[in-house]
């Protein structure tokens, strides 16, 4: 499977909404919107983005749109995130998609968020040079009660 990135275009929105709003992928990032289905919101949410300095991906898997990556934040304090449609789960989509992202942006530290049972995402972002550098408790809007997160940082390019 081919993986690439490419800017994000006004055509791919419903498809992140729609993937998004998987009820079993919200389950598992668990930190999220408060209410990750308002549309209004997720509209609003990427208007913003798009609209910064951060550094926003479409994935693609064969030409398809199977997600999104991101670096955003502060310099100094800048973060990955990453939202793999779950067809594409466990196929080595977000690990090629993550890879390819950071050797878009070199600048590093980077930081990476999360919840502690997410051991697919773990898995990745360890794969990618991450390494775990603190744990915390926070609310996990999409599990209805606080959990544990783990922090990871990545220093060498």
């Amino acid at each position: 499977m081919e993986i690439a990135l490419r800017a994000v275009r006004d055509s791919d929105l419903p498809v992140f909404y729609r993937q998004m709003t998987d009820p079993e992928a919200v389950r598992m990032a668990a930190f999220g919107p408060e209410d990750p289905y308002d549309q209004e919101a997720l509209a609003a949410y990427w208007q913003r983005i798009r609209n910064s300095s951060d550094v926003l991906r479409t994935v693609l898997a064969d030409g398809e749109v199977a997600g999104n990556a991101a670096v955003y934040g502060v310099a100094g304090e800048r973060e990955v995130t990453y939202w793999i449609d779950r067809a594409y789960w466990g196929r080595g989509v977000a690990t090629a998609a993550l890879r390819a992202l950071l050797a878009e942006v070199p600048e590093r530290p980077l930081y990476a968020r999360a919840a502690a049972d997410n051991h697919a995402s773990l898995r990745v972002l360890e794969k990618c040079g991450f390494r775990e550098a603190a744990r915390a408790r926070g609310y996990a809007n999409a599990r209805g009660r606080e959990i544990e997160e783990v922090v990871l940082i990545l220093t060498a390019a």
